[in-house]
């Protein structure tokens, strides 16, 4: 059942995904090159450590994700943005504190543990919005998303220049405090909580066992993990490969915002225009289409020699990418009931932050061996086997009621 106000609730997550996004990116341009300001207190190296920034809290992350969704289902899903919100607040706050590399390991961890608004945002709208629109909704929750990725690691990279890294984290916090405020004053949820409710640790199991079992779930979310293994195995070798293209090291964490921030803006533009042509033509044909052409796209830019070419190809890979992310959260709401969408979206975030734990690693490995370009070559495959499973084992969607039409 879809609720009158849904399209109130989707213009405020969308402003608190907005600024939540920009929080969050605005560490990304500086997070390796603040790993080797802080030092090592073990001896550990400036690469593993600057893996294991992105990849630990993308590994408790996956762990914490599913519980969560689960938890959503049962008292809210406002409560669990409003979880995301504050605690990611305070622990960006917390970074800049930190005295080793170590400790910033530490924290991101639990930031991992606690965050997660993405994934919530999206489990409060797939309640709320009717199915015919869910194209449209999905893309303007990526709308406030790629345009909070793109906003963000300029504005970081610049304070970050300007007045070193430590302060570079007192934006964020604020921002996200923000972003909390405006979903706890601005959201009603009318929701009713689940008299049948099953308890303890195994009911949780088996409710993501049915999940897993349902009609084009586990294809789909495979879909979301190789997207998410492909974009992320290329961030944290994004400020070494600007800085070997580059002869002006002074303005290195600027276009490294930059150049992380274009694909967010020109996926920002794309998503809410594929994302209505998804409601139109299909889903499944949006996201086939847009996985192909990311396939080349990233392998092209195996070939680049200059910054602006770099620049170039992110943009016209955050367009192909706009064509993958909504479609997939948008195909999951096709998939199950309103009263699912709690745990689904909460494993949906789970996978992908599997691949982003798992990507930063395949990423180093890839480098190390045979050059930073390979990475490139190694993400065009990625999406090519996504491209392919998807035409080969990815469901239609079903054709909705003429009375969920009429909404």
């Amino acid at each position: 059942m879809t609720s009158p106000s849904w399209q109130r609730t989707l213009w405020i997550l969308f402003f608190a995904q907005l600024m939540t996004a920009v929080g969050f990116s605005s560490i990304f341009p500086f997070l390796p090159l603040y790993v080797k300001s802080l030092g090592s207190s073990t001896g550990m190296s400036v690469e593993l450590l600057s893996g294991l920034v992105f990849s630990g809290q993308a590994f408790t992350m996956m762990i914490a994700s599913p519980v969560w969704g689960v938890l959503a289902d049962r008292y809210g899903r406002k409560l669990m943005v409003e979880r995301a919100l504050f605690g990611g607040a305070l622990l960006l706050l917390l970074m800049a504190f930190v005295r080793t590399a170590e400790e910033l390991v530490i924290v991101r961890a639990v930031q991992g543990l606690i965050t997660g608004s993405v994934a919530a945002a999206s489990a409060l709208i797939a309640a709320q919005a009717p199915r015919r629109r869910m194209g449209y909704a999905m893309g303007v929750l990526q709308v406030g998303l790629g345009a909070g990725i793109a906003i963000g690691p300029l504005i970081g990279g610049a304070i970050a220049d300007v007045y070193g890294y430590s302060t570079s984290f007192y934006v964020p916090a604020v921002l996200l405090f923000v972003a909390g405020l405006l979903v706890l004053v601005g959201v009603q949820e009318q929701f009713i909580r689940p008299t049948n409710e099953a308890s303890g640790y195994r009911s949780l199991l088996g409710q993501w066992r049915t999940l897993l079992l349902t009609r084009g779930i586990l294809m789909t979310l495979s879909m979301r993990f190789m997207t998410s293994l492909g974009r992320m195995t290329l961030v944290p070798l994004v400020p070494f490969f600007v800085e070997e293209l580059m002869s002006n090291a002074e303005a290195l964490n600027t276009f490294t915002g930059l150049v992380i921030g274009i694909t967010s803006a020109t996926t920002t533009l794309s998503s809410i225009f594929l994302g209505r042509l998804g409601d139109r033509i299909g889903h499944r044909l949006v996201l086939i289409v847009s996985m192909l052409s990311a396939a080349g796209l990233y392998a092209v830019q195996s070939l680049i020699t200059a910054g602006w070419q770099l620049l170039l190809f992110q943009a016209l890979v955050g367009i192909a990418v706009g064509g993958i992310i909504p479609m997939i959260s948008a195909l999951l709401a096709h998939f199950i009931q309103n009263s699912e969408v709690g745990a689904v979206y909460g494993l949906d975030n789970s996978i992908n932050a599997a691949g982003r734990a798992v990507a930063p690693m395949v990423g180093a490995l890839v480098a190390n061996r045979y050059g930073v370009r390979s990475t490139f070559i190694a993400t065009g495959l990625i999406f090519l086997v996504a491209w392919f499973l998807a035409i080969w084992r990815l469901p239609e969607t079903e054709r909705e009621s003429p009375m969920e039409q009429n909404v």
